[in-house]
């Protein structure tokens, strides 16, 4: 469990609209004054003992109540503390009863907002050193029927490191800049309740996705606009990884949870997974493409000489079954396009090695795809205790300050990763690229080499996205256009590079050579032939993003020269505008585009004959 404590002045809330798994007959509005505000995250693992982690929790506020002198409480479910969520209804049973707990003692004054609403709420926090106060609870254990004794707390250290090597109190850099929008995040801190993200207007307005109401909540139907732009970017990740030695391979969508390897993986995840009956057997989907590359692996023979081995899977789809509430357009999916590339390593300074190199892969993608990024570190204390001068080292690589958390004990099957991160047009981290140091999962699969002298070694393994799932690039990128003049996508990825806008009929036929030479040259180009006015036309060009706009009239076709808009060299109202010849504009679009894949139209080059999806 997360627990986010705020000693507040005021806090006022109202629902507003439920999800499918709201709780209904709860108290839809409520205040109080002078207050504990204890914001609530049940996760998976507490499932493994809920009755535990309730009287963890309750003890904890119970604790703070008394340090703060105050008697007043107010629960508040708040998923976005974590990523890893137990299911809805253990959730609601856990904060009832925490609520019930705190109320048994008789002398606090207990609130609960209701769980499964979209709710707005106004928070006056004190500014005394206890008045923030985050805590992890994790599972106790102990006898039958006796009061268990806690397991090992886990504890969180959080700070900033700077390129030049300085150490920084998080808390000081919790400012309005995309890190500072990061490590607001990262500590827990409140943040107004922002609308629907800017990019889920933007996806459906330039026909690139929109939701399936044929499916299940989460799943996408693409048109071909978007279709186009999301091969381009598994083209653009394919060439990363082969460049970098990567080998391409392909594993199914579902897995028998009887293999006692693939059970034990799975459990991690608690509910967030698709699983159903196939005869007699319990099956899932997959969440990540782990469990085909840890089987081939198993299956092997592996020579430390062929180490560092790199293993890649465009995983189409992964399936996590996230709360329908938490899913909304292509920042939270239930299935996603997951690049996803396994390195067995030789040990852990080949791991080292590997990660930093695949760290430079994800801040390249950041600069190539437009969508500058952030970071956050995390490890646990032997790690750090152990490798802080590389940690450093990579900090200064970077170039960037990164937020670092440092736990206390290993709880997860990594012993350190970095998580890369796109700010969206609210101010709220999209988590993209991410590096992760496995060392558990060799183990768990049997997954081993032996070494000169004949024993057995089960290797460390890294995690590698290096953009993240391909729908959250393609957030970002939207996303990213709020902080733009004039928005626009990279040429390389404009569904349209360039569109002929012909003046009358008689300068159709030009235009429509001028496409056909454009396409033949490796630019996709199009022509707008359709009997509307040409400021209509320039118009609708302007709003599918089109990167260069090329009007043909009387002069263009006598000259053989043309005026063309410039998109991202534009300002608001402000057209930029340049003459050139149709040879010399392909040579700009082709030098745009210089070192990123390519792929013909997926759509008509006659406006006129073009469907419309939306």
């Amino acid at each position: 469990m997360r627990l986010l404590l705020i000693h507040s002045d005021h806090i006022d809330y109202k629902a507003q609209k439920k999800t499918s798994v709201a709780e209904e007959g709860a108290v839809l509005s409520d205040a109080l004054d002078e207050a504990l505000v204890a914001f609530c995250a049940i996760e998976s693992a507490d499932e493994e003992d809920i009755d535990d982690v309730v009287a963890q929790a309750a003890a904890e506020v119970r604790k703070t109540t008394a340090q703060l002198q105050t008697d007043r409480v107010l629960i508040y479910p708040y998923a976005h503390l974590s990523s890893d969520l137990a299911a809805p209804d253990v959730a609601k049973k856990a904060l009832t009863a925490i609520e019930e707990d705190l109320k048994a003692s008789g002398d606090l004054t207990v609130k609960r907002a209701p769980f499964g609403w979209y709710k707005a709420f106004t928070l006056s926090c004190k500014g005394h050193p206890l008045s923030e106060l985050s805590r992890t609870i994790l599972p106790g254990e102990g006898e039958e029927g006796a009061a268990k004794p806690a397991k090992k707390q886990v504890t969180h250290t959080f700070f900033v490191l700077t390129p030049e090597g300085e150490r920084l109190d998080a808390e000081s850099c919790c400012d309005d800049s995309a890190f500072g929008s990061l490590v607001k995040k990262e500590l827990g801190k409140p943040t107004p309740a922002g609308g629907e993200p800017i990019h889920v207007d933007l996806m459906r307005s330039k026909e690139l996705v929109d939701y399936e109401p044929a499916s299940d909540v989460g799943h996408l139907r693409w048109m071909p606009r978007g279709r186009l732009v999301r091969d381009l970017l598994e083209d653009y990740v394919l060439g990363l990884v082969l460049d970098y030695g990567g080998m391409p391979v392909e594993t199914p969508v579902m897995y028998d949870l009887g293999d006692p390897a693939i059970s034990e993986h799975a459990a991690k995840f608690g509910e967030r997974q698709y699983r159903f009956k196939s005869g007699n057997r319990n099956m899932m989907l997959r969440f990540a493409a782990c469990f085909g590359m840890f089987s081939f692996m198993r299956d092997m023979h592996i020579s430390p000489n062929t180490l560092p081995m790199k293993m890649y899977e465009l995983s189409t789809y992964s399936f996590r079954h996230e709360q329908s509430g938490e899913v909304i357009g292509l920042k939270r999916l239930r299935a996603f396009t997951m690049p996803d590339m396994h390195t067995l390593c030789r040990d852990m300074d080949n791991a080292l090695t590997c990660f930093e190199e695949q760290l430079r892969m994800g801040w390249q993608s950041g600069v190539d795809l437009g969508t500058p990024l952030v970071g956050a570190f995390r490890c646990t204390q032997e790690f750090y205790d152990q490798h802080e001068d590389w940690i450093k080292k990579i900090v200064k690589e970077s170039g960037v300050p990164l937020f670092i958390e440092v736990l206390s004990d290993r709880v997860h099957y990594w012993i350190a990763k970095i998580d890369l991160a796109a700010i969206d047009g609210q101010g709220r981290p999209i988590e993209n690229p991410t590096v992760q140091i496995d060392v558990e999962s060799s183990t768990r699969f049997n997954i081993s080499y032996r070494d000169v002298a004949g024993t057995e070694v089960h290797p460390p393994i890294l995690h590698c996205s290096p953009t993240g799932s391909i729908e959250r690039v393609i957030c970002a990128m939207l996303e990213n256009t709020a902080y733009q003049p004039v928005p626009h996508l990279p040429t390389w990825l404009s569904p349209t590079q360039v569109r002929f806008v012909p003046v009358a009929e008689r300068h159709v036929a030009y235009a429509a050579d001028l496409c056909e030479k454009f396409n033949a040259a490796g630019v996709r180009a199009d022509h707008d032939d359709r009997d509307e006015s040409v400021n209509k036309k320039i118009r609708e060009a302007g709003t599918e993003w089109v990167p260069y706009v090329a009007v043909i009239g009387d002069r263009e076709m006598d000259e053989g020269k043309l005026t063309v808009t410039v998109r991202k060299l534009s300002e608001p109202k402000k057209p930029h505008k340049e003459e050139m010849t149709a040879d010399a504009l392909i040579a700009a679009v082709k030098e745009e585009c210089t070192g990123k894949p390519f792929r013909p139209m997926y759509t008509a080059k006659k406006l006129s004959i073009r469907p419309r999806f939306i």
